[in-house]
């Protein structure tokens, strides 16, 4: 878990909206995209993001 002040001021760097920790990832409330957390520190990088998945794409 990631503390709540640090959660607080993390932005996608993307499209610089808000986060939230769900599932070990931070992921965008805007675009959707998925930043790792390794060790507990969040990597915030465009190439490291996974993208959102597609409504109705099957895995």
């Amino acid at each position: 878990m990631l503390d709540e002040r640090l959660l607080k001021i993390l932005a996608c760097p993307l499209c610089k909206e808000s986060v939230e920790f769900k599932e070990g990832k931070l992921v965008c409330t805007k675009c959707g995209r998925r930043y790792p957390v390794k060790d507990g520190i969040p990597i915030m990088l465009i190439e490291e993001a996974e993208l959102p998945e597609e409504k109705g794409e099957k895995k």
